[in-house]
């Protein structure tokens, strides 16, 4: 949840400048967001992190240092994202990826469980869906 409060105040300000969010007010029944959030987390999250937290950092980790492995592993991630949301490549979104991909692969290594990544990752894309 640090790495979540690091990333707000930057996300927010650069996806605002950049015209890439515009805040609604989507507010469901408590059920039904608690139900969204485990939703992205075991079907959107769980699985990314899994790969570019579990497998990806961690394997460059061993072989080009921590700070590299996260740059590069944070690039692939928001790389991956070039599509979304856009029939063509989508500049702002994979900016946002990047740089979103960079705290997740902080909180992924703080304690080297997906579980933390993990945990961010699905709670900014709920944050997002709620009200961006």
């Amino acid at each position: 949840m640090r790495e979540l409060l690091f990333f707000t105040p930057l996300v927010l300000t650069l996806g605002l400048a950049l015209g890439f969010i515009h805040p609604h007010a989507n507010f469901p029944q408590v059920g039904m967001a608690v139900l969204r959030w485990v939703g992205i987390f075991f079907f959107t999250a769980l699985p990314e992190e899994l790969f570019f937290r579990g497998w990806v950092q961690n394997l460059l980790e061993r072989r080009v240092g921590r700070w590299t492995a996260l740059v590069i592993a944070s690039v692939l991630f928001g790389l991956s994202h070039f599509n979304k949301r856009s029939a063509h490549f989508n500049w702002r979104y994979v900016l946002l990826a990047t740089i979103a991909g960079i705290f997740y692969g902080r909180a992924w290594r703080e304690r080297r469980r997906v579980l933390a990544s993990t945990i961010t990752h699905a709670s900014v894309d709920w944050i997002w869906g709620l009200w961006f």
